[in-house]
């Protein structure tokens, strides 16, 4: 089964982090299919731009990390192509309070579901609320 990958678990990948080395091992010994969509890759560009907000990286840095992160992309990855149906199944999902979705997240858990994908987060939240929807969930810290 195919792992789509959201920005949390991405981001270790970009930017060196307390997660960078289990991310990296998970992703490595993973043999299936990697998916990306266009949805999560915009999410890696905010945080890059958020670091640079914060001084934690300059701009030069940010936009290297950022080719980089395109070109792994492309090379290594599927892409997940976005459509209404996931704006609207997303629309349900954080309509269920229980589940304590903000919207990002309920985006991805939607794409996961139309495309039978199997979900990679480091988001606790996410992850429970993506398991309690039938969706299959991998936390690569675990």
């Amino acid at each position: 089964m195919s792992l789509y990958l959201d920005a949390s678990v991405i981001i270790p990948v970009v930017v060196d982090e307390r997660f960078t080395k289990a991310v990296g091992a998970f992703l490595v010994g993973w043999g299936d299919s990697l998916t990306v969509s266009d949805f999560a890759a915009a999410e890696v560009a905010s945080a890059l731009s958020r670091l640079v907000r914060m001084g934690v990286l300059d701009i030069a840095e940010a936009e290297q990390r950022l080719a980089d992160f395109d070109v792994w992309r492309a090379g290594e990855t599927d892409t997940a192509e976005m459509d209404a149906h996931d704006c609207r199944l997303a629309n349900t999902y954080v309509r269920r309070f229980d589940l304590k979705l903000r919207a990002p997240d309920a985006l991805h858990a939607a794409i996961c579901r139309r495309l039978e994908l199997q979900l990679a987060t480091l988001e606790r939240r996410l992850a429970a609320a993506a398991r309690a929807l039938g969706i299959n969930v991998v936390v690569p810290t675990d």
